[in-house]
């Protein structure tokens, strides 16, 4: 069909002429919260503009109110480099830590006459929002703080994302930074619908954005419905803002964006608390999810001078909510053995509603900590979710005791083997001395093979291997045989096969794992990675004095007494051994950050994948420039699912982890010229 210029320039005229409409209203609507025109006059808007361009193609603009829905599903994120850090905010827990910061900073800048801006923390999740010439050009989720993906077609869904920015008096380039967010009215009928539907319901709204703005299928995250606050101009090419932080979020509110209504500038922090009282009462009346409030020193000019500590800014805080609590009685207090073989009380509870979530155990850290407390079996306590994650007891109520309640004191023998309990010097935990106690040994090797990556022997099956002694220690794992394991009820040689091949491939761990596998007493995953990187060798490590230990940063005395003190032992030099002489490897590869188009991402693979091994899979995205690690944790960004997949798929679904099968995952290779 031909089309004369004529026809074309007044569609043209027309199509600006629709775009400025739905963007005024659109502004009204999501940032103003004042429409003038009911929803059937604004589709009638839509629609004709559609119109428009079905009809002539050529005139569809990225900017179009149209293309907020994509049509097609991307098939994976990019990454994208902040120009400027994301980093997290330091937090304040109660009136004396902001006061703490509130000096410092007053300290450092030499004032204490300077404002400072409040509004609510949203709960959700930070994105970058780039802008060219007014035009919204790319999105990006925080990631690391240093590298994010590139979200741009997802955000574009928002609503309250201006496409084109009102007025004319903008940066030619700048990035403007926000909180996404799930309004709670939406989470409960997203929730109502899947019920409906038999499907398992979200955990919580701050999960559910997350997830949404990462959705292959930007039609997926459109329905979602979610909205965004922006919280701070990022960075700005000709420096052309305001000079100070409230001023900028009027001035970001006129080019179209939409900033908290409720933030406000106080120079007293008498009133900040005010302020922040006033929410923590009112925090349920939101649509939203707020976790605390954000203070920012108010001069931007101070920003600079203050600085940064560590990933955190000297020039804000957030001031965080205490966790929700509830109150319930202690009917009995347990002991768990730890890998370690800490014994660690916990409380069995009256079952409570804390946070939407039925707590029936908490924890209650180390015999000292019951007795500071004053914490006593029968007692009406209160429990909390520390973080609004883990169960713990703060104390009882003390006006509703009866005097029946009975003070607590931890065992003298192990609960399980029935051993001598230790304390050592010092330390507020008591230890099982038994290495070999069933209990200690369960938790001992079900960690090992967690660290190790040992897919497909869980818990269940590490009981039976156990109870039919075919291993005794971690270092019996690599002893199994497949003759034996065939024997054992439901085994069967497919998953015997496939525990022994993983099993092989864990021997290639790197260093930093297995000491941390090892179970050394205060050795995390942090500090085994400082240890490894340091010695570069088992042998290194354990040759090495106290004193060289104790010098790393990081480290210190203690841990490097615990260290020395692992490799006196005569039984776990002799695990050490055994773990040697099966082709365990015991040096660190020193491996060097790579660049590439996946730098900053996390990869983990779970199950059985067909086109190649699994550390084929993790060479090829670390040749990428991308990170393969064997846990599932909040860093991770991309979860691998093949055949068979292990307990780590469901733990990445209910975290902002981006979950492929094998097929997506090789066409993501393929997008960055990979062949597998």
């Amino acid at each position: 069909m031909s089309c004369n210029v004529d026809d074309v320039r007044e569609a043209q005229i027309k199509a600006e002429e629709l775009r400025s409409q739905v963007n005024y209203h659109d502004y009204l609507y999501f940032v103003k919260d004042a429409p003038e025109v009911p929803d059937a006059d604004y589709d009638e808007l839509i629609r004709r503009l559609r119109a428009i361009e079905e009809h002539f193609p050529e005139l569809i603009t990225p900017d179009s109110p149209t293309q907020r829905v994509g049509g097609q599903a991307a098939t994976a994120f990019g990454v994208v480099e902040h120009r400027l850090p994301m980093l997290s905010l330091a937090n304040a827990q109660n009136y004396h830590q902001l006061e703490a910061w509130h000096k410092r900073a007053a300290k450092l800048t030499g004032r204490d006459d300077f404002q400072m801006v409040c509004e609510p923390k949203i709960d959700g999740l930070a994105v970058a929002l780039v802008y060219e010439d007014g035009r919204f050009v790319q999105g990006a989720t925080r990631g690391d703080g240093y590298h994010g993906e590139n979200i741009t077609e997802n955000l574009r869904t928002i609503r309250s994302i201006p496409m084109k920015l009102r007025g004319k008096k903008y940066p030619a380039r700048f990035e403007v930074r926000g909180e996404v967010y799930m309004p709670k009215t939406v989470f409960e009928q997203l929730n109502e619908d899947r019920a409906e539907r038999g499907e398992p319901l979200y955990a919580n709204p701050r999960n559910s954005a997350a997830g949404s703005v990462r959705q292959l299928d930007s039609r997926v995250t459109a329905s979602r419905r979610l909205d965004i606050f922006v919280y701070q101009l990022g960075w700005a090419d000709d420096g052309a803002a305001p000079a100070t932080h409230h001023e900028t979020l009027r001035w970001l509110h006129e080019l179209g964006f939409r900033p908290n209504p409720d933030a406000e500038t106080f120079s007293d922090l008498e009133d900040v608390q005010r302020f922040y009282n006033g929410w923590e009462e009112r925090r349920h009346d939101l649509d939203y999810e707020i976790d605390g409030m954000v203070v920012k020193i108010d001069d931007i000019s101070l920003w600079d001078e203050l600085g940064y500590v560590g990933r955190e800014p000297r020039w804000a805080i957030a001031y965080k909510f205490p966790p929700m609590q509830a109150t319930t009685k202690l009917n009995k207090i347990s002991i768990n053995v730890g890998r370690t073989g800490s014994l660690n009380p916990y409380a069995e509870l009256e079952p409570v509603q804390v946070g939407g979530v039925i707590v029936r155990q908490a924890t209650l850290h180390n015999e000292a900590d019951i007795r500071r407390k004053d914490i006593r079996v029968g007692d009406i306590v209160i429990v909390q979710r520390a973080g609004d994650v883990i169960p713990q007891v703060v104390g009882p109520v003390v006006s509703r005791r009866t005097g029946r309640e009975r003070r607590y004191r931890l065992p003298k023998k192990c609960p399980v083997c029935k051993s001598d309990v230790e304390r050592p010097e010092g330390e507020a935990m008591a230890y099982c001395s038994n290495m070999t106690c069933p209990a200690q040994m369960f938790r001992w090797i079900t960690h090992f093979v967690h660290v190790m990556d040992i897919e497909g022997l869980g818990e269940k099956w590490i009981e039976i291997l156990l109870e039919n002694g075919l291993i005794k220690d971690p270092a019996g794992i690599y002893r199994l045989r497949k003759k034996k394991l065939i024997e054992l009820p439901r085994m069967g040689e497919k998953l015997a096969d496939k525990i022994l091949a993983n099993v092989e491939a864990a021997k290639g761990r790197n260093l930093d794992r297995l000491l941390f596998a090892l179970g050394i007493r205060h050795v995390g995953s942090e500090i085994a990675s400082l240890l490894a990187d340091q010695f570069g060798s088992l042998d290194g490590l354990a040759a090495a004095s106290e004193d060289e230990i104790a010098e790393i940063e990081g480290v210190g005395p203690r841990i490097a007494e615990s260290v020395r003190a692992y490799f006196r032992d005569r039984k776990k030099k002799a695990i050490v051994e055994k773990l040697r002489r099966s082709g365990v490897n015991m040096e660190q590869r020193r491996n060097k950050r790579t660049e590439g188009p996946l730098r900053g991402e996390r990869f983990v693979f779970t199950g059985t994948l067909a086109a190649m091994s699994r550390s084929r899979a993790e060479s090829l995205v670390a040749a990428l420039g991308a990170e393969a690690v064997s846990s599932v944790t909040r860093k991770v960004t991309h979860l691998v699912a093949g055949a068979d997949p292990g307990s780590k798929l469901a733990k990445a679904e209910g975290y902002d982890i981006d979950v492929m099968d094998e097929a997506a995952f090789l066409s993501l290779l393929r997008e960055h010229g990979v062949e597998p």
